[in-house]
C-alpha cells in the first residue's frame, strides 16, 4: 500500500496559492483514476484506488501547512504503511515553474510542511518537487508562495505538468523514479524538432560535360581519319556522315541545358518550401 500526500492550506482563499500545488496535483490525481470519493478522515481529506494493482491512499492534510505531518503520521499508524511507501507532493523554490525532480530523504529545505512530516514520520520518503520559480530577493518569498498562480501560468504549464504526473504516476509504485522524471519532462518541456535539412541546388553540369566531351572529341580526332574532318570552305552537306554528326551536336544550343538546369533548380527550392 502507498500513502501519496498532497501539501497545501485548506480553504478557498489558498486554492489557487503556489504553496498548494501539492493538493492540485492529489486532486488531478484521483479524478483521473476515479479514485474514491474525499472523506474527513485522520485531520484531512482522504481518498482510495488502485494504480498497477496497489492500493494507493491520497492525503490532503487540512491542519495547515506546518501542521501536515500529525496528519500523516495518523494515517501510517492506522494503516501500518512504511515510511518508504510515502510520496509527498510539494511546491518547489528552488526549481523553475514547471520543473520537477523525485528525491528520496534529504533536508526538507525550510519547507514547513517537510519539516513536520520529517518530525512525526522520519526522513525516508519520496519528495515529488514541483517548481514554482523563485521570485529572486528572499523578501519576497511569502507573497510569492502565498500568491495565485497567473491565469497564463493556470492555462499553460500548470496545466500540463499536473496533467503530466497524474499521467506517469504509475511508474513511482513501480519504483521508476528516473523513467517518471523523463516521461514528465518530455511531456511539459518536448524537445524542439530539428530543422529540415536544405536541399542542395542541382549542381551545373553543363561546363563540366562540355569539357569532357571536348577533351574525348580531340581525344579522338588524333585517332581519327583526317578524311572525316571538316576542311576550310566545306558546308555542312558536303562533310562526311560522323563528322556531320559530331558538328550537329556541337551546334546544338545550350539552351536546352539551361533549360534542365532552371527546372532542376525550381524543383530543388520547391523541396525547401
Amino acid at each position: 500500500m502507498f500513502l501519496v500526500v498532497g501539501l497545501g492550506n485548506p480553504g478557498s482563499g489558498y486554492a489557487a496559492n503556489r504553496h498548494n500545488i501539492g493538493f492540485m496535483a492529489a486532486d488531478e490525481l484521483v479524478r483521473r483514476y476515479s479514485f474514491g470519493p474525499w472523506r474527513k478522515k485522520f485531520q484531512g481529506q482522504i481518498s482510495e484506488g488502485e494504480l498497477n494493482g496497489q492500493k494507493v491512499l491520497v492525503l490532503k492534510p487540512e491542519t495547515f501547512m506546518n501542521l501536515s505531518g500529525q496528519s500523516v503520521g495518523e494515517v501510517l499508524r492506522f494503516y501500518k504503511i512504511p515510511v518508504e511507501n510515502v510520496i509527498v507532493l510539494h511546491d518547489e523554490l528552488d526549481l523553475p515553474p514547471g520543473k520537477l525532480r523525485v528525491k528520496r530523504g534529504g533536508g526538507h529545505g525550510g519547507h514547513n510542511g517537510l519539516k513536520s512530516i520529517d518530525a512525526h514520520c522520519g526522513k525516508e520518503y519520496r519528495r515529488i518537487r514541483l517548481g514554482i520559480g523563485h521570485p529572486g530577493d528572499k523578501s519576497r518569498v511569502h507573497g510569492h508562495v502565498l500568491g495565485d498562480f497567473s491565469k497564463a501560468e493556470q492555462d499553460g504549464w500548470l496545466m500540463t505538468l499536473l496533467d503530466a504526473v497524474a499521467s506517469e504516476f504509475g511508474r513511482l509504485t513501480k519504483g521508476d523514479d528516473g523513467g517518471f522524471m523523463s516521461k514528465v519532462s518530455a511531456i511539459v518541456s518536448p524537445p524542439k524538432p530539428k530543422a529540415p535539412k536544405k536541399d542542395k541546388p542541382a549542381a551545373d553540369n553543363t561546363k563540366g560535360a562540355k569539357g569532357a566531351s571536348g577533351a574525348k572529341g580531340a581525344k579522338g580526332d588524333k585517332n581519327s581519319d583526317a578524311t572525316n574532318q571538316p576542311q576550310a570552305g566545306e558546308g555542312i552537306d558536303d562533310i562526311s556522315g560522323a563528322a556531320k554528326v559530331r558538328l550537329e551536336r556541337a551546334d546544338t544550343p545550350v539552351s536546352n541545358a539551361a533549360s534542365a538546369m532552371a527546372e532542376a533548380l525550381a524543383k530543388a527550392f520547391g523541396k525547401k518550401k
